[in-house]
């Protein structure tokens, strides 16, 4: 087979067709092909009605978060990443939070909003105006779209309109405000959008092209607050400490980056092991932090009058519990079993702790014994097990690693090899 992407039909055959396909392009090894084929907890042929071109699956540690008490409930969170340390650091993080009681977590209505572009208006203003005059016929639109969610207590609440400047001239926005209870709510929205564009374009003029999503779900959002007792956390300069680390990231973007970064490490692990969409909550925290018009942090600390550490975290969470990848991947199905959560508001909240315990975790790390202690440790296997230690000898490679300040492929191969000549 001559080597080419161009391949029509590719989509309709079965994944194994395909693995063959792949295999002559790529020169894959057998043993490779065979790795691509072989299923693990998530069946190829699952995987295939859940996206194109299916050609194996790509599996990530699944782990399980402890200490964490939540709202007075203890639980135990799965989480799914490849970074070491993130797991433990949130177990310590959360076990450092107990003798405060823990954490107190909240959220707001599951409102996710989708946009209605409106172009082409000779008078945006007057657009706006016919447009809101219209809100309750929008509404019963929208609503008729799915009753059942109507039942359920949700469905679309209210519009916003709005009137923009952009290069190809002013637009009118409507914002179509649902409660998608609990759901994601993507699909939903989307299609309560695509109802109601023909009926804005009738009353306003114009012609409506986007109708979409957002995914700044600003009016969906999970917070939770924790108090760490100074004594449990190394005594108040590691307070201090972690006060000059909080506000550095506050004030300069460069260091909130990376601080958010650390919240999402715990927020995605937990979204990851139970089938949220990562990429919407992802952009979406972001966004939040840069709404003032400067991007900065999504956790804030301060000292109580106690002496003591008090965190507070507040983002969007879009998250759901029911449709999606929730109802067909059976790990993600576990995984909510393991946390026990009823609602998707309970799932967001139990995400915003783990995010404001992930980030504690970062900031004492960095200001006690450095972030790269424990990762660098975690890493060290990582390497010995790439470079061939066998479970019997990767104890040892990762020990004389750490000792030796020479955490590097190149060395873990070299102490393999001594090892292995000095038992003959």
């Amino acid at each position: 087979m001559s080597r080419t992407s161009y391949l029509p039909g590719f989509y309709k055959l079965s994944p194994e067709e395909r693995v063959r396909i792949v295999k002559e392009f790529a020169d894959l090894t057998e043993e490779e092909t065979q790795l691509l084929l072989k299923a693990g907890n998530l069946d190829l042929s699952v995987a295939d009605r859940m996206i194109e071109n299916v050609i194996g699956t790509w599996p990530l540690p699944l782990g399980v978060a402890t200490y964490f008490v939540i709202n007075g409930r203890d639980y135990l969170i799965p989480m799914s990443i490849e970074e070491p340390s993130v797991v433990a650091a949130a177990s310590n993080a959360a076990k450092m939070a107990r003798p405060g009681g823990g954490f107190v977590a909240s959220s707001t209505d599951p409102i996710m909003i989708s946009q209605i572009q409106l172009v082409k208006v000779e008078d945006p203003e007057e657009a706006r105006r016919q447009i809101l005059a219209e809100k309750e016929k929008i509404l019963e639109i929208a609503n008729s779209q799915d009753p059942v969610l109507v039942r359920l207590g949700g469905g679309a609440r209210d519009i916003e309109v709005r009137v923009i400047d952009t290069e190809m001239g002013k637009m009118v926005i409507t914002h179509l405000l649902v409660d998608v209870r609990d759901a994601m709510g993507a699909n939903t929205v989307n299609t309560m959008a695509e109802a109601v564009a023909p009926f804005i374009e009738r009353i306003a003029g114009g012609k409506v092209y986007l109708r979409i999503i957002s995914n700044l779900a600003d009016r969906r959002l999970a917070s939770a607050r924790a108090i760490w007792k100074k004594d449990a956390i190394g005594g108040e300069e590691v307070v201090e400490g972690i006060l000059h680390a909080y506000t550095f990231a506050a004030a300069d973007p460069y260091r909130a980056t990376t601080h958010n970064k650390g919240v999402m490490n715990g927020v995605i692990a937990v979204a990851r092991a139970t089938g949220q969409d990562t990429r919407a909550i992802e952009a979406g925290a972001h966004a939040y932090a840069a709404r003032n018009g400067r991007y900065t942090t999504l956790t804030r600390y301060w000292r109580n009058e106690d002496g003591d550490l008090e965190g507070y975290i507040e983002m969007p969470m879009a998250v759901g519990i029911v449709g999606g990848i929730t109802r067909v991947h059976p790990i993600a199905k576990i995984a909510l079993k393991i946390l026990g959560v009823k609602t998707a508001r309970e799932l967001a909240e139990v995400m915003a702790a783990v995010g404001l315990a992930q980030n504690f975790a970062a900031l004492r790390a960095l200001v006690t014994e450095g972030i790269q202690a424990g990762h660098m440790k975690l890493h060290a296997r990582n390497l010995a097990m790439a470079a061939g230690a066998t479970p019997d000898i990767v104890d040892e490679v990762v020990e004389r690693m750490v000792r030796e300040k020479a955490i590097r492929f190149d060395r873990a191969r070299e102490i393999i090899e001594e090892i292995r000549r000095s038992r003959g």
